[in-house]
């Protein structure tokens, strides 16, 4: 089953915060998200997405503001020759089997369809279908795509699963895993762990997975942030208990700062840039130092859309990581817009990251 979200309402469109939390809210529930499709308040051509939607099997949230929801039960009771009740002080189609506050399931055709409405500030009523089938999901990190596709399509067929392979950046894929029928997920999981020792993190959330192996091993990780400008921080303080491995870290733009802050060297700045190796080692250097923590992870970049060169582009982005027995510095060369460059720049930073250390973050079973 395919799960389609409908927003009815103009503020879906312009209230990213709240459309992200309620698509949060549902996928959480119900699983990944195939469709979203926004319409304006009173828009009659819902009637028609909804005649077309529900002619196949699909599982269908439709998001309204309060002031639409009896609204939208009208179109709906329109498309399933229904009419509509009043339940709890709620106008709702007559078919509905269950039904909440701001929120009811109807089944026609072989489709679910929950309607729920939001409001800003407000948390998101309950959402009424429930993931059906089996998955899992792992990362796999320093195996190129097609290997990686080669080695697991025949534990696949073992153990009756289908896999999606998502590259997330060059090294780092997210793979899904469907149980079928009589499908193994957990064997599966173990087999790939075996086949691919050192590469595979068998965790669906990996901040959560970092927070959870950090603190358990009562270990803490800082940043000292540049051109991501605290998206690391954010990465990992987004998840409940990062305060168990994170204490805090130092987002330094200027160069004044990096040496204040980060006791980074005038003479290295001045010598080689901001934004190169030796400048992201000192910074992680300090950063370390400055929090007393066990791990450091320092970005420097250009994000663009101005302030490249012909000697550092757009898309230069220098990423250094360190423990206290060892430290690595990569250069990298990225594309996209600035929001985008920002973004892969986390993800090479965790990955640096969690290859830096593979006896603590890879541990064998």
């Amino acid at each position: 089953m395919h799960n389609n979200i409908v927003f009815v309402g103009s503020k879906f469109n312009y209230n990213k915060s709240l459309r992200s939390y309620i698509i949060r809210e549902i996928e959480q529930k119900a699983g990944v998200i195939d469709s979203i499709s926004y319409f304006r308040e009173l828009d009659n051509r819902i009637l028609l997405h909804l005649e077309n939607t529900l002619t196949v099997e699909n599982n269908l949230f439709i998001v309204t503001t309060k002031n639409n929801f009896s609204t939208v039960g009208k179109f709906l009771s329109t498309v399933t020759s229904d009419n509509q009740v009043l339940q709890d002080e709620m106008l709702i189609p007559s078919q509905c089997v269950i039904y909440e506050n701001n929120s009811y399931l109807l089944h026609y055709e072989g489709s679910h369809i929950n309607v729920i409405a939001a409001e800003e500030g407000r948390q998101l009523p309950p959402v009424l279908i429930e993931h059906e089938s089996k998955s899992a999901h792992i990362h796999i990190f320093d195996e190129e795509l097609e290997s990686a596709q080669l080695l697991l399509a025949p534990l696949a067929q073992t153990y009756e699963v289908t896999l999606t392979f998502t590259p997330l950046i060059e090294g780092w894929i997210f793979l899904t895993i469907v149980s079928r029928k009589f499908g193994n997920i957990s064997k599966f999981i173990g087999s790939t762990k075996t086949l691919l020792s050192n590469h595979v993190i068998a965790a669906s959330n990996i901040a959560a997975y970092l927070i959870d192996t950090l603190a358990s091993h009562q270990k803490k990780l800082t940043f000292a942030e540049s051109c991501t400008g605290g998206l690391l921080a954010a990465f990992l303080t987004r998840h409940s208990g990062a305060s168990t491995a994170y204490d805090g870290s130092l987002i330094t733009y200027s160069n004044a700062l990096k040496s204040n802050w980060l006791a980074v060297d005038d003479a290295m700045l001045e010598r080689h840039g901001a934004v190169s190796a030796e400048v992201v080692n000192e910074m992680s250097e300090g950063a370390l130092n400055v929090s007393y923590a066990d791990y450091a992870v320092s970005v420097s970049g250009i994000a663009g859309p101005e302030g490249g060169s012909a000697e550092k582009p757009v898309g230069t982005v220098f990423i250094g990581v360190r423990s206290k027995e060892k430290s690595q510095t990569q250069e990298l060369h990225l594309s996209g817009d600035r929001n985008y460059i920002q973004e892969q720049s986390v993800l090479h930073a965790i990955k640096m990251l969690l290859l830096l250390d593979r006896t603590l973050f890879f541990p064998k079973s």
